[in-house]
């Protein structure tokens, strides 16, 4: 591969890249109302008008990958196209065939990857949803400052993600067995999901590690300011019960990220890609707890639905070759399982609603 080559892959990824980030931080302030000072309840509504929008702007990326994806790494011929099929494992052949015709399966399957990460993520995102409203109710935060909290956590997220995601991406080429142990790992989530069913999960915010953390570091104000993070009093800097719970939060995403990155991994190699599903999803994720965290209630099954989809990835990702070579499943295959396997867990939970009585 030539310098030649890298600099023109390295300025498409920096020039596609900086365009997607400025383009999601405007959607995010225009979502989270960073224009608006206004604390308030976010209603139904809004809440289902800016799921919508930004599930637009997931699956509008992916036709945008389908038709025009070869502007991220910008291959100039098919020799920079073949690099960047083995360099980034596509599962595809585009020996014998044109620039043209070679781009245009390197797109569909590179759209593909993205639609199926998205959704993977997307789906992974709900059971993230439960931990928040958990945490919220947990430590009394009041429903009028959900919405500040999540506009942080957001954005803590985001960052977060990219750390975790390109890291990961460096680390599986220079060792391509630990996606064997991500495999694992993912199965141990899935089968804890599923031995756990649909018990409801509990928080000691007394003895939560990263309150005693905070508490460690920081003087910690005895009561909630509003919707301030920090006050100052006595001549010296206090942190809010507040921002203590957007850092429970953000130490939740994590642990979060560890099942759901990974996940990802499975299905393309390409970090961008990853990058990508993961941040559409994430940035639908606050809207999407306002949507649904008053009807959770009527999804019973839909937690032991992301511990069978998480076992899949799990087994997946340990037996690849099996997987694509045996049981021929590919990526088109693999997002039909994905989608079927949430619609089953979503028709049982109408078919045998929960019968405990909601609060």
């Amino acid at each position: 591969m030539t310098g030649n080559l890298l600099l023109t892959i390295r300025s498409s990824e920096l020039i596609f890249f900086s365009v997607f980030i400025v383009f999601i931080l405007f959607v995010l302030m225009l979502d989270l109302g960073i224009f608006s000072k206004e604390n308030k309840v976010v209603g139904f509504k809004e809440a289902l008008i800016w799921s919508t929008i930004w599930v637009i702007c997931g699956i509008g990326f992916y036709f945008l990958i389908l038709n025009r994806g070869q502007i991220l790494h910008g291959p100039r011929d098919l020799d920079d196209l073949k690099y960047l099929v083995k360099h980034f494992q596509h599962k595809i052949n585009i020996d014998g065939l044109s620039f043209e015709e070679a781009l245009k399966v390197y797109r569909t399957n590179l759209s593909l990857e993205y639609l199926t990460g998205y959704f993977i993520e997307y789906a992974l995102s709900v059971d993230n949803i439960f931990v928040m409203l958990l945490i919220f109710q947990t430590f009394g935060v009041r429903e009028r400052y959900f919405k500040r909290v999540l506009f942080w956590g957001v954005l803590g997220a985001l960052v977060m993600r990219f750390v975790f995601i390109f890291a990961g991406s460096a680390i599986i080429q220079q060792f391509s067995w630990v996606l064997y142990v991500f495999g694992a790992f993912l199965i141990y989530s899935g089968g804890r999901i599923l031995i756990r069913g649909d018990k409801e999960e509990k928080i000691d915010e007394k003895n939560h590690p990263v309150v005693k953390l905070v508490g460690n570091v920081f003087p910690v104000f005895p009561r909630y300011i509003g919707e301030r993070f920090f006050v100052k009093k006595d001549m010296r800097l206090w942190v809010t019960p507040l921002f203590i719970v957007l850092i429970v939060i953000e130490f939740s995403d994590l642990i979060f990220a560890v099942d759901s990155v990974p996940a990802i991994f499975v299905v393309t190699k390409d970090p961008y890609i990853v990058f990508f599903s993961n941040i559409f999803a994430i940035m639908g994720l606050r809207s999407m707890f306002f949507l649904l965290s008053n009807v959770m209630h009527l999804f019973r099954f839909l937690k032991i639905g992301l511990g069978v989809l998480l076992i899949y990835i799990g087994l997946k990702m340990l037996m690849h070759h099996w997987f694509e070579d045996v049981l021929g499943i590919n990526n088109k295959i693999s997002l039909m399982i994905v989608a079927g396997i949430l619609f089953v867990s979503i028709i049982l939970s109408y078919l045998f609603p929960s019968k405990k009585p909601v609060h």
